[in-house]
Formats: structure tokens, C-alpha cells, sequence
């Protein structure tokens, strides 16, 4: 790896062979616009502050860093760092990327907002940005995640945003960014489209990363500050990535802290019902991309499964694309069952109720800490809270609420 490597992408919004723009001529102006207005919002200082202090005063930031100390004894070895994430106002990393794009939206005069949600907490994340920045928003959302997540459903109508149900395909995720693809095509002059996760045509993985990288700065200035020394490893969830991206990014450089993505292999790899795009798929277009994907031999997209619906993605970005076919990260798959587990382990040791997103990572870590020294550090980013889950892992346990 070289210094280079971390400035990636190129200036066609490419990570090694992964990434560039493969939409409608119809939005490439939009995109070139949005570039623009990006790169002149980087580079403005009253831009960044504004950010920053938002970031401080309304979303609660720096979020801590917590010994999890009864987890690390679970685990026998390693101890486990949780990057506290779910503390984040509306209770997931998603309101960092959500916040930043919604100030450069107004900033370029945007005043329809139309965004995509799986899990419900981008949803949440951008209507509350919208609430808070007096813009219109119109969230996408798959039939089946409705049902799932319709807690989520509430608090983004509660925030003012219209919810527009997505009945194709499969019902989740990836038809409800088609959905916003269609809108946005349709309404190109007046409308922004605020992406949740780090997939998505140049600029928007690259864009998202850097609105993200707030995860993992904060984690280098505390693990230094408490430890006095980087972590060994890092650890998050993959879905699109967003929040993994943002922690190891920052720490791209220090060839000695290893990167884990954990993605959903839902009821396993053998059973072709997961979404584990990189420990399964190959490469290919999807949502104006090139990235490793779920896809048959004649190159259509798979129907996938997960009991996080933030997971259930038959995608990833071209970041982490690059990072798997590099070798900077690896990346490993946890099923529902084990993610359950995880689950009830976090709330039952450290009274924490993680997103079944997060659930993925935290059993993961617990495995991974096993086999390592007391005196190595492992960093999970806990994503988000679990209010959302309640509901679907009830329904697994047979409670009725």
C-alpha cells in the first residue's frame, strides 16, 4: 500500500478497477453539479465548520469509546473496544452522512430531498436532517422492510417525511434505490438524492466515505489518548459499508491495524439465502457501479437474505471492493443465528441493545478475541441501537410483544 492508495478514487471515480459512474446520460450532469458543489464545500472552511459543529451540538458527537469489559472476559482474550455509534442522535452512524449531505443540498439551492432506506435508520437519518434544515423529503422503502422496520416507518412520518412503499423485486433495499434512481431521472433539476451508504455512481462513495471518516478519526484521538497505541484490528458490518468505511479509512496507512468486514450470511453460504457480496459474488454493475455483487451466471442480480434488513444487499461499495481485492481488509460472514447471538450477548454482559446490523460484528469480535492475546486491542463499531429490531427478533425468539 502506498500513500497513493489512500487518496484513491481517481478522477473518474475509481478504486483500482471498481467504481465510476454507470447511469443515464440524463444524470450525468447531476453528477458532474454534485462533484462540484462537493469539492468546493471541501475546500470551504465556513462549510466545514458548520458541519463540525453540528456534528458536536445536534448529533452529540465525539461518541465514546467503551471498554466492554464484560464481553472481552466472554471472549477470553483480546480485549473489545465498542465505538459507540448507537449514542448518535437517532441512534445509528447514518446521521453523520445524512447531516453532511443535507447541508450541501441547501448549499446548492436543493430543496426536494428523495432517499432510499433498508433498516429504517437512513430514513430516520435523512427526514431528520430535512426536519431540521426545512427541506422536503420523500423516503424509499421496500414493502418488506416496511413491515419489518414499522417502527422506523413512524418516527421518519412523525419527522415530517413523506414514506413511498416500493412493491417490486424483492421488497427490500436494492428496489427501493431503484425506486429513487426513477425519481431522481425524472426530476433531475430540483430534486437531491441523499444516498445512505457508500455504493452508488462517483461522486457518492467517496463523498459518504469522508462524511463517515468521522467514526474513525474520533477512534485514533481516543484509542491514543487511553491507550497510547493504535488498535489491532478494527471491525464493522457490511451491508454498502458505509460505517465500516468510516472506521478504517482513517487508519488506511497503519499496515498493522487489520481491517474485518462481517457481512450477513443469512441461513448460510451453501443456501444462496444470504448477502455476502464479497465472501460470495464477483464483479459487476449494480446502481451505477462497478463492485462485487450477488449475481447468476447470466448477470442478473439475486434475491437476498438477512435478518438486518441494513444488510440485506446483494452490493457493496467499490471501496471495499478494492480493499478485498487488494488484500487491505478481510472479509468474513456471520449467519442470523449467530448474529442472535451476538445480540442478546451485548445486552445480557453490558446492558447495550445493538442494531442486528451491529449484531453481526459483535459475535464476530467475540470469536476473533478468543484466539488473540490479552494485551491486543479490538475496536467493533457498534452501528447503531437495536429499538428498531425488537420486533423481528421477538418474532425469531417466539415472544409476542
Amino acid at each position: 500500500m502506498t500513500a497513493k492508495d489512500s487518496q484513491l478514487p481517481n478522477q473518474r471515480g475509481y478504486f483500482g478497477p471498481f467504481g465510476g459512474k454507470f447511469v443515464p446520460e440524463t444524470l450525468m450532469p447531476a453528477l458532474r453539479e454534485l462533484e462540484q458543489a462537493y469539492l468546493m464545500a471541501q475546500a470551504d472552511p465556513e462549510f466545514q465548520r458548520e458541519f463540525q459543529r453540528l456534528c458536536r451540538d445536534y448529533i452529540g458527537r465525539p461518541t465514546p469509546l467503551y471498554p466492554a469489559q464484560r464481553l472481552s472476559a466472554k471472549g477470553g482474550g483480546a480485549a473489545i473496544l465498542l465505538k459507540r455509534e448507537d449514542l448518535a442522535h437517532t441512534g445509528a452512524h447514518k446521521i453523520n452522512n445524512a447531516l453532511g449531505q443535507g447541508l450541501l443540498a441547501k448549499r446548492m439551492g436543493k430543496t426536494r430531498i428523495i432517499a432510499e432506506t433498508g433498516a429504517g435508520q437512513h430514513g430516520v437519518a435523512a427526514a431528520t436532517a430535512c426536519a431540521m434544515l426545512n427541506l422536503d423529503c420523500i423516503v424509499y422503502m421496500g414493502d418488506e422492510d416496511i413491515q419489518r422496520q414499522s417502527l422506523n416507518v413512524f418516527r421518519m412520518k412523525l419527522l415530517g417525511a413523506e414514506v413511498r412503499p416500493v412493491h417490486s423485486g424483492s421488497r427490500t433495499l436494492k428496489d427501493a434505490i431503484n425506486e429513487a434512481i426513477r425519481d431522481w431521472v425524472t426530476n433531475v433539476r430540483d430534486t437531491y438524492y441523499l444516498l445512505g451508504s457508500v455504493v452508488g455512481p462517483h461522486p457518492y462513495p467517496t463523498m459518504i466515505r469522508n462524511f463517515q471518516s468521522i467514526i474513525g478519526r474520533e477512534t485514533r484521538e481516543q484509542i491514543m489518548e487511553g491507550y497510547h497505541r493504535l488498535p489491532d484490528y478494527l471491525v464493522a458490518c457490511v451491508g454498502g459499508g458505509s460505517n465500516a468505511i468510516g472506521l478504517f479509512h482513517p487508519f488506511f496507512a497503519d499496515k498493522n491495524v487489520k481491517f474485518i468486514g462481517v457481512e450477513a450470511a443469512g441461513r448460510g453460504l451453501d443456501t444462496m439465502e444470504h448477502a455476502a457480496s464479497l465472501a460470495a459474488g464477483r464483479t459487476g454493475v449494480l446502481h451505477g457501479t462497478r463492485s462485487y455483487l450477488l449475481q447468476d451466471k447470466s448477470g442478473q442480480i439475486l434475491e437476498t437474505h438477512s435478518l438486518a434488513p441494513g444488510l440485506d444487499y446483494p452490493g457493496v461499495g467499490p471501496e471495499h471492493s478494492y480493499y478485498k481485492e487488494t488484500g487491505r481488509a478481510s472479509y468474513v460472514a456471520v449467519t442470523d443465528s449467530q448474529a442472535l447471538e451476538g445480540f442478546q450477548l451485548l445486552c445480557t454482559t453490558e446492558g447495550i441493545v445493538p442494531a442486528l446490523e451491529s449484531a453481526h460484528a459483535v459475535y464476530y469480535a467475540v470469536k476473533l478475541a478468543a484466539g488473540l492475546s490479552r494485551d491486543q486491542l479490538i475496536v467493533v463499531n457498534l452501528s447503531g441501537r437495536g429499538d428498531k429490531d425488537l420486533d423481528i427478533v421477538a418474532g425469531v425468539l417466539g415472544i409476542e410483544l
